[in-house]
């Protein structure tokens, strides 16, 4: 339903967090090619595999900004 309104900017809250592997998978894939569109994508994770796969990444701890570094 997030995408019915084709939206510049989605925020994604844990979107792979409780998926089997080929479901993360896909999920991601539709993330990469939103961005190739032209969309931004916000996403909250704690899995720092699927981290490691984004353009950028913004790590906090106890709510601040320890990092921020492009990838």
């Amino acid at each position: 339903r997030s995408l019915a309104n084709d939206p510049p900017i989605i925020v994604a809250d844990e979107p792979t967090g409780n998926l089997d592997q080929t479901t993360a998978q896909n999920v991601f894939s539709l993330f990469q090619r939103l961005v190739a569109q032209g969309k931004t994508i916000f996403m909250v994770t704690h899995d720092r595999d699927l981290a490691e796969r984004v353009s950028r990444t913004i790590t906090l701890t106890d709510g601040e900004i320890v990092d921020d570094s492009a990838g």
